[in-house]
């Protein structure tokens, strides 16, 4: 059986300010990726490794698509989701749900990136 998510995609509307958040919420260097269309869309990589547990992701900016008003939660994994919750609000986000316990599935919160979107943060403690 594999895991149900092998990709994300969190669409942005200004994708150097979403870079920056994303950049300094989880301390890491976003990657240009090559749009396999050859269209006008720019995707900007998370780091990682296809051989370790969860899924992997992008920023995406396209034309049609704008960010914010969804319905769908992307949880990133965190050794401890309240260190990443801390640089929410100098990043230019909001927390909308501070690092709560979810019981014996460890613990999280809810953030709003810069472009309007819902994010969630994880971690076992």
């Amino acid at each position: 059986m594999n895991n149900p998510i092998g990709w994300f995609e969190i669409y942005v509307d200004d994708m150097e300010r979403a870079k920056a958040f994303y950049q300094a919420i989880f301390d890491v260097k976003l990657e240009k990726m090559n749009d396999p269309t050859e269209s006008d869309t720019e995707l900007w990589g998370f780091p990682s490794s296809f051989e370790s547990y969860g899924a992997t992701g992008a920023l995406v900016k396209m034309a049609g698509y704008s960010a914010g008003g969804n319905s769908t939660i992307v949880y990133f994994s965190c050794d401890d989701c309240a260190n990443e919750e801390s640089r929410v609000k100098q990043a230019g986000g909001k927390v909308e749900q501070a690092k709560m316990s979810i019981g014996e599935y460890g613990f999280c919160s809810l953030v709003a990136d810069t472009e309007g979107n819902i994010i969630g943060l994880h971690s076992q403690t």
